[in-house]
């Protein structure tokens, strides 16, 4: 039996140089699941307009990925907004692998959860790109930076990981702001549509929550984070840091806890 039933990813980011394909390999490598779900800016295509790395370690990850859906495994790629072009095919199957606009699991449990990216309800997504475009720039230069501050910290000896973006995040009150509004939009949708939670990526900002009566998951990112969210034999949600090599459990889906 695989280790889980359902790995859930976001915001890889693959053809960038803060792609951080290695430790997702070994995240990949450790955990085979029955279903796994590509939840949205897989490839950044924004990011390659203006310059394309595609190292050898991201075409293992694109290479793992069909194997695993051609030995069995189910894989379904949510397309987002980095990698919109592929809206275009949804409702197709590319080497084992569907297209999906988004997509409605159900967990071993029965419960059922909304699968989408996300940034449809991003409004800064949604009418102001430009916006987004220059914000993602800057959000690329945090995360080359904190390379180089990871980089002394494991020279000076300083143990655990440190996120220069994720700090900025907790430290501007606006972004903070924005994550809570888009938590509470994506759940709106979920509600409306009589499901037990939703389950998104876009933000990078890892999570397993209780909104109301409803649970709001959200995947993280493998450029700074480093995280993913598994679902166990029983149902039970996982939140995962592979960049920690922690792993946040929610035992209890009545009782999670934010992240």
């Amino acid at each position: 039996m695989p280790q889980v039933r359902t790995v859930f990813l976001s915001d890889i980011h693959l053809g960038t140089r803060a792609c951080q394909a290695e430790r997702l390999l070994e995240f990949l490598r450790e955990h085979p699941a029955e279903k796994l779900f590509l939840i949205g800016d897989i490839v950044d295509f924004w990011a390659m307009n203006r310059g394309i790395h595609w190292s050898p370690a991201q075409n293992t990850v694109v290479q793992k990925m069909l194997r695993r859906a051609r030995h069995g495994e189910e894989v379904i790629l949510v397309p987002g907004n980095h990698d919109e072009a592929l809206r275009d095919y949804c409702g197709t199957v590319f080497g084992d692998i569907r297209v999906e606009s988004e997509w409605v699991h159900e967990m071993a449990d029965g419960r059922r959860f909304l699968l989408v990216h996300g940034d449809e309800f991003d409004e800064v997504t949604r009418y102001h790109r430009w916006v987004a475009v220059l914000g993602d720039i800057a959000y690329n230069l945090l995360v080359r930076i904190n390379i180089a501050i990871s980089w002394a910290r494991r020279k000076l000896g300083i143990a655990g990981y440190w996120s220069l973006a994720g700090y900025a995040k907790r430290k501007v009150k606006r972004a903070l702001q924005f994550i809570f509004d888009f938590e509470q939009n994506v759940i709106r949708a979920a509600r409306e549509r009589r499901l037990d939670g939703v389950i998104c990526g876009h933000i990078h900002w890892a999570a397993i929550r209780e909104i109301g009566a409803l649970t709001y998951v959200n995947c993280g990112d493998w450029v700074d984070s480093c995280s993913a969210i598994v679902e166990h034999h029983d149902g039970r949600l996982e939140l995962i840091r592979w960049g920690e090599r922690k792993s946040f459990a929610n035992p209890v889906p009545e009782m999670a806890e934010e992240i």
